[in-house]
């Protein structure tokens, strides 16, 4: 599987779009390397790239927009609301699939490397590519900004990790780092006060506000036995954050960089300074996403206000991420895409020809075809997914019929389960396809030599395994089912019933058609053990899934006849 990194340089130009383009156009002439975001911001005067790929072509890219970055933006002439030091001001790099924080490190030391050789400036290291403890806090290394950098590299304390000790007044320097992925929002608030947003900033951030006596503005400093400003933490650990206006919007707002998304999602960002704001007769009127945003900050979000709202969680991704979506006011400056804000959706292939992106007449015309695939294990798949589909729809009524509101959280649960099923069946859709075609694919493999010969049957033995193993996971993923319809036949809305034993029907029936395949693509293959195994779980589910669409079947009739 292909190592996927993310790079989110910040450039220090956000108005001149001839430049951002032309640095942009950089990272785009680099095979495997996809541009997913540029998001330029006038009052900071930045802007911030993000691309992903494998981890060569990316450094590489990296390496070639810093170059053209040093070529147009001349450091003298920058003035900005954000904090920089350099032409290319930041250059993270994030692991995004297949690929430890470890392996990441090493690219951002090849790329700091690199670029103070070449274009001979300095460079730091900062977060887990930090070579010293203090160079893992941004706000160390950049200490000073560009304004303060030809002074400070005259001490040997802040010497660069990589290229020369001198000052370059054109290019400033560049601080690259290995780090988790980071969430860049700003929330907006219903004032033009930068000192008010900053209070609520000072709340919230992780290392909170010194402390004084008395006034909490003027007040002398509280001081440890070290003579140290002693601090009051903020309410959102993994957080940096501060209060600024933003005259292109004509509201101030609190600037956030999440760098733990463990410890604080988005959501709960969100509600700690809509709480902070509140307190000091403030309100969070939107969220504006710097960048893109993982899908699991969205689906968490949603969920979460869902589960405020005692509303069923069980819905499809599309809901979820639109109720995050009105929920936080992600909409509030500009339209938020999904499908330009989200990363995983970017990522995800423009022209997909999968089954699942069909429309249903398609669908069912391309089964018709004469082309062998889709066949049986995918239509079994679809069935199931349709089947537990169903069931989901009884728990996510449930949840919502009147005179239940107690019992939303209980039904919320079985449709979460549900939904979590309904995506593994609809994956297994196309995967039983891919399956069959490994096996096309193996089939027409050259054979001449001996050495040809037995990489084929190696790669044919391969394929037929994996064809039998799709249709038993189609199996056990649609089994898994079978609770949650029971729980809707029994405890259900009445109303809906008869959805319930349709469902068990569907599931049943993809059992039952995924176990012929299982069988059909067993014949003559030469490992009989797996064979035999295979052969022997395969017919246990089966046999427990024919007792448990009886049972569902039962209950529901008899909750008819009532």
């Amino acid at each position: 599987m292909k190592q996927l990194i993310e790079c989110v340089p910040n450039f220090s130009e956000g108005r001149d779009m001839r430049i951002i383009k032309a640095i942009t156009a950089e990272i785009e002439r680099v095979e495997g390397v996809k541009l997913l975001d540029v998001d330029p911001g006038k009052a900071t005067n930045r802007t911030v790239v993000t691309f992903v790929g494998e981890p060569e072509p990316v450094i590489e890219a990296a390496f070639l927009a810093m170059k053209k970055a040093q070529e147009l933006i001349d450091m003298r002439k920058h003035k900005g609301e954000h904090p920089r030091f350099g032409a290319t001001d930041v250059c993270p790099l994030v692991p995004v699939a297949n690929i430890q924080m470890e392996e990441v490190v090493k690219y951002a030391h090849k790329l700091a490397e690199r670029v103070g050789k070449e274009l001979d400036y300095p460079v730091y290291c900062y977060e887990f590519a930090a070579k010293d403890k203090k160079r893992k806090n941004l706000a160390y290394v950049r200490s000073g900004e560009y304004e303060g950098l030809a002074e400070k590299l005259q001490k040997k304390e802040h010497a660069p990790d990589y290229g020369p000790a001198e000052f370059r007044p054109r290019s400033g320097a560049t601080a690259i780092s290995a780090r988790d992925f980071l969430i860049a929002v700003n929330f907006n608030l219903n004032t033009t006060s930068p000192r008010r947003a900053n209070a609520v900033a000072f709340d919230v951030r992780e290392a909170g506000r010194v402390m004084r006596k008395g006034n909490p503005l003027t007040g002398e400093i509280i001081t440890d036995k070290n003579g140290e400003p002693k601090r009051e933490a903020g309410t959102c650990k993994g957080t940096k954050a501060i209060g600024w206006y933003i005259e292109e919007y004509g509201l101030a707002q609190v600037s956030m960089n999440i760098t733990d998304i463990a410890a604080t999602p988005l959501h709960k960002a969100f509600e700690e300074i809509s709480k902070s704001a509140t307190a000091r007769g403030l309100r969070v009127t939107g969220t504006e996403i710097v960048g893109l945003v993982p899908l699991r900050m969205m689906r968490e979000a949603g969920e979460y206000f869902l589960k405020k709202q005692e509303r069923s969680v069980g819905v499809s991704e599309a809901e979820i991420i639109k109720i995050a979506i009105k929920s936080m006011g992600l909409d509030d400056l500009k339209p938020f895409n999904p499908e330009e804000k989200i990363i995983e959706y970017m990522i995800r292939d423009a022209q997909s020809t999968a089954l699942v992106d069909m429309n249903l007449q398609d669908f069912a015309q391309e089964t018709a075809s004469e082309s062998p695939a889709p066949g049986g294990g995918s239509i079994s798949a679809y069935v199931g997914a349709l089947g537990v589909a169903l069931g989901t729809m009884v728990a996510n009524l449930s949840a919502h019929k009147r005179g239940w509101d107690e019992r939303w959280e209980e039904f919320s649960e079985e449709a979460k389960k549900g939904q979590q099923i309904l995506n593994r069946l609809i994956y297994l859709v196309d995967e039983d396809t891919r399956a069959f075609n490994k096996i096309i694919d193996a089939v027409r493999l050259p054979k001449d030599s001996k050495a040809e010969a037995k990489a084929r049957k190696q790669a044919m033995h391969e394929a037929t395994k994996y064809a039998i193993e799709v249709p038993f996971e189609v199996m056990k993923t649609a089994f898994e089912s079978f609770d949650m319809l029971k729980a809707m036949a029994k405890k259900g809305n009445p109303n809906s019933i008869s959805d319930a034993g349709v469902g068990a029907l569907c599931v049943r029936a993809a059992i039952r058609g995924a176990h012929l395949n299982v069988q059909i693509n067993s014949e003559g293959f030469d490992d009989t053990d797996f064979v035999a195994q295979m052969q022997k779980k395969s017919d246990k589910i089966l046999k427990k899934a024919e007792k448990a669409e009886k049972e569902i079947l039962e209950l529901v009739e008899q909750t008819i006849k009532k």
